[in-house]
């Protein structure tokens, strides 16, 4: 027994020594050196790799993705740094690349990418997964360097296969591609090639900034080419990236799309008149800020994904979308304030039914934000469906400037729970709160 004693209590004297050393703070770094591999810490240079890319004047010169591309990986070989776009119109017939920690700086409205006019055609042969190659029907509109998506139908899943590549050799109709699709390309599945891509794409990158661009994706000679796959900037499992003072405008698709990336801002920027999504936090999204944007006319105008968390929506001018905000498949624990969200065309804030209680998106807050004038006239400003649960909707001013006709303020779904009501100032409408 005293054996026993002697052991707890040498434990708790070394459970007691973990805690304290736990508790105590780390000495600051006050001066730091740049250190191999330390990506965290690091001195505050007084001038850094910068690189200028224009149609004239400039490091590197030229007005197309290439000269861009160029540019961007240049500077990430020595470890990253500025790449900056002077004024100028660049005609891309591929995605840039973005590699990490490269900061890619413009000049506003003066420095401008603009997609250039898709092309589409079916493919001549199949094309199987492990296959480094197509075949196209017509190639005309075809040419080496140019990014391509690869499209096909799906028929165990109903649905349809899309693999983005690039164009790097060609015998006649014949091109290879930059890697293997790893699906299968076949004509029974109406195969086919469009030189479809984002503008600016990055994929498993990190620490990347995008300042002061205006993207454009000349969406009325496009085809579509939806933002899980493309948009004026496009991003895959990314972490920490800053977009600020950004225009994406005229993409058929989305504006700017980030699927599985964590930590994204993008602060004032306009995303304008794309057919699909403004603003697209995508599936698994952790901690995003969108903050201070203008969202106009585009199909949702931010649209959390699914299993978007902990992210914060504030400031943004949301005019004229169909949906000025839509939150569904586990989305919660997110933050929308002090937005303005005027004359959607269906419905101002959307909470999606989704498949049932476990894919709904709880405990989210939607606080003071101006909603006018949402839908036709059986519209609704803030419509909760499906199961959704413990939502706050508080301090908000909701005012309907036409006519009341059948329009609802708030709409609750028959199956919701907990959907707090507080402080908010209804003005306008038929019926402030319907309970389905």
């Amino acid at each position: 027994m005293r054996i026993q004693c002697v052991f707890s209590a040498a434990l708790a004297a070394a459970l007691i020594l973990a805690n304290t050393l736990a508790a105590a703070e780390r000495p600051p770094v006050t001066h730091p050196r740049a250190t191999s591999g330390d990506t965290v810490v690091e001195p505050n240079w007084n001038q850094r790799l910068t690189v200028t890319v224009g149609p004239e004047k400039a490091d590197l010169v030229g007005a197309s993705d290439r000269v861009l591309q160029a540019a961007v990986d240049y500077v990430a070989r020595l470890g990253g740094g500025t790449v900056r776009v002077l004024p100028g119109t660049y005609r891309m017939r591929n995605a840039v690349y973005l590699q990490s920690r490269v900061r890619l700086v413009g000049s506003g409205a003066d420095s401008v990418l603009l997609k250039e006019p898709s092309v589409t055609t079916k493919l001549a042969a199949d094309t199987d997964w492990y296959d480094q190659e197509i075949t196209l029907a017509d190639a005309a509109g075809f040419e080496v360097g140019d990014g391509i998506a690869l499209f096909a139908k799906d028929k165990p899943k109903a649905g349809r296969t899309v693999v983005k590549r690039t164009l790097v050799a060609r015998s006649g109709n014949r091109f290879k591609l930059d890697r293997a699709p790893r699906e299968n390309f076949w004509q029974i599945g109406e195969a086919r090639a469009a030189t479809l891509f984002p503008l600016l794409s990055g994929e498993n990158v990190s620490d990347i900034t995008i300042e002061d661009l205006t993207l454009d994706g000349n969406r009325e000679k496009n085809e579509n080419l939806d933002g899980n796959h493309a948009g004026c900037i496009f991003l895959q499992d990314c972490n920490r990236i800053a977009i600020r003072g950004v225009t994406a405008r005229n993409y058929n698709g989305d504006g700017i799309s980030w699927q599985i990336c964590h930590d994204v801002a993008v602060e004032n920027c306009a995303s304008l008149n794309n057919t699909g999504l403004g603003l697209h936090p995508g599936s698994g999204s952790q901690r995003p800020v969108i903050r201070n944007n203008r969202i106009e006319e585009n199909n949702i105008g931010i649209f959390f994904c699914w299993g978007v968390k902990h992210g914060l929506a504030e400031k943004n001018r949301l005019v004229g979308n169909r949906v000025g905000i839509s939150i569904g498949h586990r989305d919660t624990d997110n933050l929308v304030c002090h937005n303005e969200i005027l004359r959607s065309k269906s419905v101002g804030v959307l909470f999606r039914p989704e498949r049932g209680r476990d894919f709904a998106g709880h405990r989210n807050r939607i606080e003071h934000n101006r909603i006018v004038d949402s839908g036709d006239e059986k519209g609704v400003a803030i419509d909760v469906q499906g199961a959704t649960e413990s939502i706050v909707i508080t301090g908000n001013e909701i005012i309907e400037t036409r006519e009341p006709a059948q329009r609802s303020a708030v709409r609750l779904g028959n199956e919701t729970r907990d959907i707090r009501l507080l402080k908010n100032t209804i003005k306008g409408f038929a019926t402030q709160t319907d309970k389905q």
